[in-house]
């Protein structure tokens, strides 16, 4: 191992707190070994630098991406109504990010992991020619009955969202300059950069006996088609009925566009204008 890798390595370390009984072995062995429970629920996501978020942005941190990268992950584990439990994280890192802020990256997710218990295990760092963090997230349920996928729905539910939309939208709109002098304008790039994954809900929803459950990071129009196709039903969303965060109905009209329409197609996923002409694709 490089001289270089294996500081960078230990100054993680250095950030990480093992908070499971169930790890066993994490941060400095091969392998992570952890005791099981009895179903296992496992996500990946991937994030990029220029695609996902502009860390040449003034008021972009590395540990904002670090966050939103956890986040995401987490989303998916809240989504199926599952206790969140480790995260693996793989970190590309290109000329020009240095050891700070590659820590620093580190240092969000940790943040998000303590208010979550959640406990990086460890992963691999590599050169990239982007920064690029891909992190896999593991759940745990003592029954399989106990989640919930996409594939549940039935003829006649009510279609439900855990809290406001558009916030996380409307904050990219601010960061990218397009909609300035908007009340609350700190919340909402907050929202953007330091997304909060529904976890508690995601159980509680579960426990309550929801059909079907789906994180709409991407925004509820785009993954309520998703749970549509798996479950084989029509869904209607009232968009007057879509409930917004303070200050979305603010950036819209800066925007030109309907509140309606940054609730529907906004998530916590938006993104900032690219640099490059690929979009990036979720399989998992």
């Amino acid at each position: 191992m490089p001289t270089g890798e294996r500081a960078l390595i230990a100054a993680f370390e250095e950030v990480l707190v093992n908070r499971s009984e169930r790890v066993i072995r994490w941060v400095g062995d091969d392998a992570a070994v952890v005791r099981a429970r009895p179903v296992q629920v496992v996500s990946v996501d991937t994030m990029v630098d220029g695609v996902h978020f502009r860390l040449d942005h003034p008021h972009v941190h590395p540990a904002d991406a670090g966050w939103r990268a956890l986040a995401g992950a987490l989303s998916d584990i809240a989504a199926m109504g599952a206790d969140a439990g480790e995260a693996y994280v793989a970190m590309g890192i290109p000329e020009g990010i240095g050891a700070d802020a590659a820590t620093q990256c580190v240092r969000g997710m940790e943040a998000l992991a303590a208010q979550t218990g959640v406990t990086i295990c460890g992963g691999d760092v590599t050169r990239a020619p982007a920064l690029t963090l891909s992190v896999t997230v593991v759940g745990w349920a003592d029954d399989e009955a106990d989640l919930v996928g996409r594939d549940g729905a039935r003829a006649g539910d009510r279609i439900g969202v855990t809290g406001p939309l558009g916030a996380a939208a409307a904050g990219l709109a601010v960061l990218d300059g397009r909609a300035e002098g908007v009340s609350g304008a700190d919340a909402l790039v907050a929202a953007y950069l330091r997304p909060r994954p529904r976890l508690r809900e995601g159980r509680e929803l579960a426990r309550a006996g929801a059909h079907a459950l789906i994180d709409v990071s991407d925004g509820i129009a785009t993954d309520a088609e998703h749970l549509a196709l798996r479950s084989g039903v029509r869904i209607e969303i009232d968009l007057a009925a879509l409930p917004l965060a303070p200050g979305v109905a603010d950036v819209a009209d800066r925007l030109g566009v309907p509140a309606a329409e940054l609730a529907a197609t906004g998530g916590a996923r938006a993104q900032p204008r690219r640099r490059g002409p690929w979009p990036s694709a979720r399989w998992l």
